[in-house]
């Protein structure tokens, strides 16, 4: 049988217990509701960091891996330490032939090198930006809003067309307002290309400024234009999903090793970054960040359950006559038990409640703000905590009720009727 815990006498007796005791009753609640709140506000921020962290990367596949040469530091086969090499169109077939952990390699070159930057030409206007040669497969790693016409193709490279895909950034830099893009021209020192469409970067703040202001090639074309030969400039890799992104790093660079004739305990030959790892380290942290949030909140909540537990053994001793005279009158232990565990949850309840609702709100406030900002929150946006914790500081919030009515309803029923008369 279940036990009525709430009926409307007993809600109205409840009111008026604490209603002649406002200032304590608020004292004593004061505790689990900023437990809670400081749960609901220390996860919420946890997961706006996140957000923004996750939004600086951009929408870079979670299993994309990028591979590139750096030079040696160990001698090995007749080869001193020190050695300067590149990756070549054959290291791009002996990959795609012998990694069993990777399902997708395309080859990259920069012109310039890594954040190189070139004068751009169109008409009057000029700009420096970033170019790439790229094979169509690689917009599968590092993905891209297409805005207007379209990507890059096999036939683009088959047929070393001279076509580009230009950024957003690059789009408003060399063209009015409203100007037709696709069709128009554009000289890359001095090379003609046709611009065939417009993108935008899925990245946020600096990162999508950069991403923006770049221009996309064919890699066959790229190498012809500008005399790179069969050079590479580095690797997007798409790494097996059911493979460790580690495992995959370590086959490949194990692979290269051998064929650049590389010593094996060499670690400077060669650098590569994967998101998988970056969203491990995220996920960690930030874990890590929450689960503090709850130590935390919870012992915030501990300290106010406490306080409570107090609050209601001094008001058991307050009513120890009007107590005497329930049980004096055929009121059972049960009866004042559920009296008892009643008011503590009713304080309980009401102050969680209320410090949960604050604590939305704040984050709420925030993420209004930082929307009228236009988003400029840094690495910190949209600030929001999922109902999963929310159930979770619920339930952590009932326990300390439940705990903190103990004593005072056991103390309650130790009252004895005829002493609890007498007292005055």
């Amino acid at each position: 049988m279940i036990l009525k815990i709430f009926d409307r006498d007993r809600a109205l007796e409840i009111l008026q217990v604490f209603i002649t005791n406002p200032f304590r009753t608020f004292l004593s609640g004061l505790g689990v509701g900023w437990g809670l709140f400081m749960i609901i506000v220390t996860v919420g921020a946890s997961n706006g960091l996140e957000n923004g962290v996750s939004a600086d990367l951009g929408g870079r596949v979670k299993n994309s891996m990028f591979f590139w040469t750096q030079w040696t530091s160990m001698p090995y086969k007749g080869f001193n330490k020190g050695r300067n090499f590149n990756f070549n169109s054959a290291d791009t077939e002996y990959l795609k032939e012998n990694s069993s952990s990777t399902i997708l390699v395309a080859p990259r070159n920069q012109l310039g090198g890594h954040r190189g930057s070139n004068n751009i030409i169109r008409g009057s206007k000029s700009g420096a930006f970033n170019v790439y040669g790229d094979v169509p497969s690689y917009i599968q790693i590092e993905p891209y809003k297409i805005l207007k016409g379209r990507y890059l193709n096999q036939g683009d490279v088959d047929e070393e067309r001279k076509i580009a895909v230009i950024g957003k950034r690059v789009y408003e830099l060399l063209y009015d307002e409203g100007e037709e893009t696709i069709g128009s021209t554009i000289k890359v020192q001095g090379v003609t290309f046709t611009v065939v469409g417009v993108y935008s970067s899925f990245q946020t703040g600096e990162d999508a400024e950069e991403s923006n202001q770049s221009i996309f090639v064919p890699y066959s074309t790229f190498s012809k234009a500008f005399h790179t030969g069969d050079k590479v400039g580095w690797y997007g890799l798409l790494i097996d999903p059911e493979v460790h992104a580690d495992s995959a790093a370590a086959e490949v660079v194990n692979l290269m090793k051998a064929r650049k004739s590389v010593h094996p305990d060499d670690r400077t030959a060669f650098g590569y970054w994967t998101m998988a790892s970056a969203f491990e380290e995220i996920e960690m942290i930030f874990s890590a960040f929450r689960f503090i949030a709850f130590v935390f909140g919870g012992l915030a909540l501990l300290a106010g359950a406490i306080g409570i537990m107090n609050i209601m053994l001094i008001t058991v001793r307050e009513r120890t006559k009007e107590l005497g005279i329930r049980r004096a009158m055929g009121a059972t232990p049960i009866t004042v038990m559920r009296q008892i565990m009643s008011e503590t949850m009713f304080i309980t309840t009401i102050s969680g409640l209320a410090g949960m609702c604050f604590g939305v709100a704040t984050l709420e406030g925030v993420n209004k703000l930082l929307l009228s900002m236009g988003g400029a929150g840094g690495s910190f946006r949209n600030p929001e905590v999922s109902l999963d914790i929310v159930l979770i500081a619920l339930a952590v919030m009932s326990v300390m009720g439940l705990f903190a009515g103990i004593l005072p309803a056991l103390r309650a029923v130790g009252v004895r009727p005829v002493e609890a008369i007498r007292t005055e």
